[in-house]
This record gives structure tokens, C-alpha cells and sequence, in this order.
């Protein structure tokens, strides 16, 4: 039975859930921090990919993911300057500093560890390879998958 009578709803609250049950799987049993922890590492990753391919990652994101991936999106500032995996972990960071103490890279490996269990290998493969060498370093390469 639907449980908001719009299966377009239900079906992105079940993908929602999915994805942050796997990100508290990782970070322990808190659906708030979860959010954050999703939505401060999808932030720091839209802001540092090429506009265009910032918005073909967001058309793979369930609606209510992609809704908060564009919460506060400035296609003007893109893509951020940063170069190093350090840069990026200290933008997460930024974002996560008035939650639960969670450390930046393990909330980078949470999310980076759904993306590529949820999004497409070649969206996955395009995202890591546009990434700065030491951006990349943070994330496994897609080849290295078990999908």
C-alpha cells in the first residue's frame, strides 16, 4: 500500500531510506546525522566537478537526494579551486561542524561507498575521473568495484 498515494514519493522516500540506512550502517544508528553526513559530502562533490557533469550526477540522485544535492548550488563558483583530498576532507568537515562529531573521511567513505553502490559504473567512472588526482585518492577506483 502507498503511504503517500504518489508512487513517485514513495519510491524516492524508499531509495532515501536505503541510502541512509547504508550510510548508518557505516556511522551508527542517527537518521539526522546520516542526512547531514550525505548531504555535506554531496555538496563538497558538486561544488568540485565541471557544472555540467554536476548535473548529470544530480539526474541519478532519487528526487529527494537531488533535492538537497542542489540546496545552495552556484553554478558560477564551479568548479571550487581545491586540488587535494585534504581540501576536500577539510570542506566536509566545515559542513559537519555543528553535527555529532564524525570524522570528514569517514563520512567521505559512507558516501562515496553509496554512490558507487547506487549510481551508474560509467556515471561513477566519469565523476572519479574528472576528480583532481588527489581528490581521487579518497574515493576506490570504480574498476576496483565489486558491482
Amino acid at each position: 500500500m502507498s503511504t503517500t498515494g504518489l508512487e513517485v514519493f514513495d519510491k524516492t522516500l524508499q531509495a532515501t531510506h536505503i541510502w541512509l540506512d547504508e550510510i548508518m550502517d557505516d556511522l551508527g544508528p542517527d537518521r539526522a546525522l546520516a542526512w547531514k553526513v550525505l548531504s555535506a559530502v554531496l555538496h563538497t562533490l558538486r561544488d568540485r566537478l565541471p557544472v555540467e557533469l554536476a548535473a548529470h550526477m544530480g539526474a541519478q540522485l532519487p528526487l529527494l537526494v537531488r533535492g538537497t544535492y542542489y540546496d545552495g548550488f552556484d553554478p558560477a563558483k564551479m568548479p571550487a579551486e581545491w586540488q587535494s583530498g585534504e581540501q576536500f576532507l577539510d570542506q566536509v568537515a566545515e559542513q559537519l561542524a555543528a553535527s555529532r562529531k564524525v570524522g570528514a573521511r569517514d563520512a567521505v567513505d559512507a558516501v562515496f561507498g553509496v554512490l558507487d553502490r547506487h549510481l551508474s559504473t560509467g556515471q561513477v567512472d566519469k565523476v572519479y575521473r574528472s576528480l583532481p588526482r588527489g581528490i581521487r585518492s579518497l574515493w576506490l577506483e570504480p574498476e576496483a568495484q565489486d558491482n
